[in-house]
């Protein structure tokens, strides 16, 4: 097994590079200009977001490929691992990084925002892929955070490189979302398999087995990170997935109540509820009358 390297500081990830620490924070790594390497893996306690120019190996999120290419946008946060897998092969790399510590944004509205920003948690096939026109943009931004980077430290300088982060991250969030409406048809396969994969749960008796399906079971059978599927959801039908898998419950619950000398308590065990009245608290907020009610009116 190889080993996991740990990298804790902006400059240890410097040194890595072989490349000068300016800020003990903050680092843009031109890699251009850095060595030749072979394949490396890394636990991050860094935040880092990697622009790929061109293919150099099978970056690796965890365990897993990570879908990216040339003009990609990649992001890592804290306490993740990746690495390169260049099956032996010598890498030239060519592209940017932006490197910064947690202590960078602590006590700034980013600090507190930062998990908003979900796409540091997507995995697998989940890269930001960008347009020409996109990649001037981040291109731009990575220049402005350099320029302050090479300034001397001042009163203004943790503001001022704060203040381009979070500009680039809202860039980000805008090509992701342009990026969910451009891959229709990887969005449009992902809600049927989801449909298709919630269909089978209740009609296969995984919800007595199991219990009630969750947006993180439904994200891992669909080989998705909880947080990119979420987003890919909420884009695509307006609604969170945890909504759309309740919406899809009730269904369900809908054709049971008609079935004949079936109790509202064994509807619920199918369902996967483990306490009746939880079953019936939801069904009369999602449709407004309890199950019996329902089925009076019906």
């Amino acid at each position: 097994m190889e080993e996991v390297r740990k990298i804790d500081t902006v400059k240890q990830y410097n040194d890595e590079m072989g490349v000068e620490t300016e800020h003990p924070l903050v680092s843009i790594v031109n890699f251009d200009e850095i060595p030749t390497y072979i394949q490396f893996r890394r636990y991050m306690g860094l935040y880092c977001i990697f622009l790929k120019n061109i293919k150099c190996g099978d970056m690796r999120y965890g365990c897993q490929p990570y879908d990216y290419d040339e003009g990609t946008l990649v992001f890592i946060a804290p306490g993740q691992v990746y690495g390169i897998d260049s099956s032996g092969q010598v890498i030239k790399p060519s592209g940017r990084a932006l490197v910064f510590h947690p202590d960078m944004i602590a006590g700034t509205q980013l600090g507190k925002s930062i998990k908003d920003y979900t796409f540091f948690s997507y995995a697998v096939n989940e890269a930001l892929h960008l347009s020409k026109k996109e990649r001037a943009i981040i291109s731009d931004c990575f220049d402005k955070i350099e320029s302050e980077i090479h300034l001397n430290l001042d009163k203004h300088s943790k503001t001022l490189i704060v203040s381009n982060i979070e500009l680039f991250l809202n860039y980000c969030m805008r090509f992701y979302d342009r990026q969910f409406i451009t891959r229709t048809h990887i969005t449009t396969d992902i809600l049927i398999r989801f449909e298709n994969l919630l269909y089978d749960y209740f009609r296969s008796g995984k919800s007595q087995a199991l219990g009630l399906p969750t947006v993180s079971y439904c994200a891992e059978q669909l080989y998705l990170s909880p947080n990119y599927f979420g987003d890919l959801i909420k884009k695509e039908t307006g609604t969170t997935a945890l909504d759309y898998i309740q919406t899809k419950l009730i269904e369900e619950a809908k054709e049971k109540i008609f079935v004949p000398n079936k109790s509202i308590s064994q509807i619920a065990e199918e369902l996967g509820f483990k306490y009746q009245q939880h079953f019936t608290r939801l069904f009369k907020q999602k449709v407004g009358v309890t199950p019996i009610e329902f089925r009076n009116q019906n």
